[in-house]
């Protein structure tokens, strides 16, 4: 039995002992070495990825170093295990994803009173008869009801429209100044209102020696006569 141990010995100790196999042997062991390097470089990287702090990365990195290369596969195990699951990017990616979301529900439009899913081109909720929109008056379109102007013909609502008044053109003053002349009635004035009062006074002048003749009361009755047509 110990013969049959010896000559297993002696083999395995040529074997060992031969220039190709130790050669082999050296660059297994210095694979090894690079490989326990890389793993601590990759602990280092692959944590930046996963926190913000900038301690945390290095101290990752130093739990491959201290295990040597004999024990890193099972500090390389270890980290695997106390990691965060997810890197930074993607909690990135899925927080823009929740606000993409939640804006494109908020731009569902959704009536103010019974809060049910209403249509951009409703103007009024056809459940709760809230009015939601209001049509332009000048370009017959939908608008808001917050709006103060159409954002396609730009009438603005918010001001009021003056009533159109005519107002005859005014003389300018040598000066530069604008005289205002009032205006003068248009419908013209009867010409029997204004030829009257001429022929009233001729008739009762020619009939003052009429009732000069007549007696003391002519005189008064004259003057009656003339102070009516002239007023």
């Amino acid at each position: 039995m110990e013969q049959i141990l010896a000559t297993i010995g002696d083999a395995i100790g040529s074997i060992v002992d031969n220039p190709v196999v130790q050669f082999g042997l050296q660059l297994f062991a210095i694979y090894w070495v690079i490989l326990w390097l890389a793993a601590a470089y990759w602990a280092f990287r692959d944590m930046q990825l996963r926190t913000e702090n900038p301690i945390v990365p290095y101290l990752a990195s130093a739990l491959i170093v201290v295990f040597t290369p004999v024990g890193f596969p099972l500090a390389i195990f270890t980290y695997r295990i106390v990691r965060p699951q997810e890197r930074i990017g993607d909690i990135y990616e899925r927080n823009l994803a929740e606000e993409a979301m939640l804006a494109e529900i908020e731009t569902i439009r959704h009536c103010p009173t019974c809060d049910r899913r209403a249509d951009p081109g409703w103007i009024i909720c056809p459940t709760c008869r809230t009015r939601l929109n209001r049509v332009c008056p000048n370009c017959t379109k939908l608008v808001g009801l917050d709006w103060s102007l159409c954002a396609w013909c730009g009438k603005d609502f918010e001001r009021r429209e003056a009533a159109a008044v005519a107002v005859p053109v005014s003389p300018v003053s040598p000066v530069g100044q604008v005289l205002r002349v009032p205006a003068r009635d248009a419908s013209p004035e009867p010409a029997v209102g204004r030829t009257a009062p001429a022929r009233i006074r001729t008739s009762v002048r020619s009939s003052g020696g009429t009732a000069a003749a007549g007696g003391a009361g002519a005189p008064a009755a004259a003057r009656t006569t003339d102070t009516i047509a002239e007023s």
